[in-house]
């Protein structure tokens, strides 16, 4: 299960670390709709948007300015201050903490299955965050790249950080209350503000690989221990194109998506959430886009 934002998720084996880069590209506000006419068939989201990234046109809305909650997709957030962090060291080894574990117990939630006293790298607890969608790993870049005297204080001041990134990128409908998508209240976003930030985070090559990636094997740097994690991103493979990028399920969020696909020299970057049938959803909003010559121009 994947559940970060609800509470049970579907799991889809064990993920592992991420990637480098620090970036800091604005995300510009998309022109002027360009909607084909009708739009795509048999869409069930309760919200949904649809972006041609390399003119920055909006293909396709529903009810796309609504706030809802987003469960694991409030990962890419996560990724996107991790990678961000000025003078960031991919290769820094963190050492897991028996708390990363209890915590992701403690709210049934999606897990890379981390080992107490294991040392892994930056890089490899991204793809633990994006590909299993740990929780756990999530807790441990928290706590690594937060600051103050305790472990609380730097999960605190980690969200603090993605609230505040979240506005300098004009993200004028997300807020975050959390580090994983495990809501407490005050954890939402919109259609259109999640393509916004997915676009901003694709600019970044190492978040950019880490998504697109399928399956890793990553072994810890101090004990025999090999982790394999699947991305629970089922287009991945499955979709002609795919190149991300983020899952997400809760009991209040429901099944939500945040996705890209890429066929030649055109990226379509797209959100549902609340989906029950997000990868079939998903795929018919890329087909109608890359169908579609909105936004191409």
């Amino acid at each position: 299960m994947e559940l970060c934002g609800g509470h049970a998720v579907r799991r889809r084996g064990w993920g592992l670390a991420l990637m480098a880069a620090t970036v800091s590209l604005a995300v510009a506000l998309p022109a002027a709709p360009a909607r084909a006419a009708g739009g795509p068939s048999g869409i069930t989201t309760k919200g949904a948007y649809l972006l041609d990234s390399g003119t920055n046109r909006s293909l396709w809305a529903k009810a796309a300015d609504t706030r809802r909650e987003m469960a694991s997709t409030t990962k890419v957030m996560t990724a996107v201050v991790v990678l961000e962090t000025r003078g960031l060291n991919l290769d820094k080894r963190v050492t897991v903490k028996q708390s990363y574990r209890d915590y992701a117990a403690r709210y049934g939630a999606s897990s890379a299955d981390l080992r107490t006293g294991d040392k892994l790298t930056v890089r490899q607890l991204l793809y633990g965050l994006m590909l299993p969608s740990g929780c756990d790993a999530g807790y441990a870049l928290a706590d690594t790249f937060g600051t103050g005297a305790t472990t609380a204080g730097r999960t605190r001041s980690f969200i603090a950080r993605m609230n505040a990134r979240a506005g300098s990128l004009g993200l004028s409908r997300t807020h975050y209350d959390s580090f994983d998508g495990i809501a407490h209240g005050r954890n939402y976003t919109t259609p259109r503000d999640l393509v916004r930030l997915a676009r901003h985070a694709l600019q970044n090559r190492t978040f950019t690989t880490i998504v697109q990636t399928a399956r890793t094997r990553q072994r810890a740097a101090n004990v025999h221990r090999t982790y394999t994690w699947y991305n629970t991103n089922q287009l991945l493979g499955s979709y002609r194109g795919a190149v991300g990028i983020k899952t997400g399920t809760g009991s209040r969020s429901g099944y939500c998506l945040v996705f890209a696909a890429k066929r030649g020299k055109r990226t379509v970057v797209g959100a549902l959430l609340n989906d029950a049938y997000r990868f079939r959803d998903a795929a018919r909003m890329l087909d109608f886009a890359f169908r579609s010559r909105a936004g191409t121009g």
